[in-house]
């Protein structure tokens, strides 16, 4: 039976699986089949900006199918796996998954630009804990509690901030009982307070 998977590649964290620039031959179409990947650009003062998550079933890598230029890094945020697909060999069924998934990645794009145009810091940081709760970083305490593993760092990148301002943001919401923070890790405490808070406009 033909099959549009050429290959199945496997990538630590924090490893780099696609870099800028105009796609080379040996570049394919990627779908996530375990973990997750990181699209982020990197300006040339070297700020980050996290573009979206892609999570197990979803697709990366599609400006191979016009040549078009990457501008962003795919890293991997867990141990990853992704198959490699040969875009002409796609099924019916992959073909409509793929657009699914292009409509989707549209759609998050959007909402970025209204929460970091539209909202303040404090609540973008809600709705990035929110949206992380929701992908393979997540893990739960024995007393039912989730966390997320993510770094200030990464929190920044995903907010489009800077990591001493983020820190303080996550200090307040831990003084506030939203969350409680530890060295690589932030722990839900108070959820439905969050949801409340991502959804506040500036």
């Amino acid at each position: 039976m033909q099959t549009s998977i050429l290959d199945t590649l496997t990538f630590d964290p924090g490893e780099i699986i696609l870099y800028p620039g105009v796609p080379s031959p040996k570049d394919q179409l990627y779908r996530v089949r375990e973990g997750l990947v990181r699209l982020q650009s990197v300006d040339d003062e070297g700020n980050a900006l996290t573009l979206r998550f892609v999570r197990p079933g979803e697709y990366f890598g599609e400006e191979v199918i016009s040549a078009a230029e990457r501008t962003y890094f795919a890293e991997a945020v867990t141990e990853t796996k992704v198959d490699a697909l040969a875009p002409a060999q796609l099924s019916a069924q992959e073909m409509a998954s793929l657009v699914q998934g292009l409509v989707k990645a549209l759609a998050q794009t959007y909402q970025t630009i209204q929460r970091i145009s539209g909202q303040r810091l404090k609540n973008r940081i809600a709705a990035t804990l929110l949206d992380l709760s929701r992908t393979p970083v997540a893990y739960t305490e024995k007393n039912g509690r989730v966390g997320v593993k993510a770094t200030h760092d990464e929190i920044a990148s995903a907010v489009g901030s800077v990591r001493e301002t983020v820190t303080k943001v996550i200090g307040e919401l831990t003084r506030e009982g939203y969350i409680r923070s530890g060295y690589g890790k932030l722990v839900l405490e108070n959820p439905g307070g969050l949801e409340r808070l991502s959804k506040e406009a500036a």
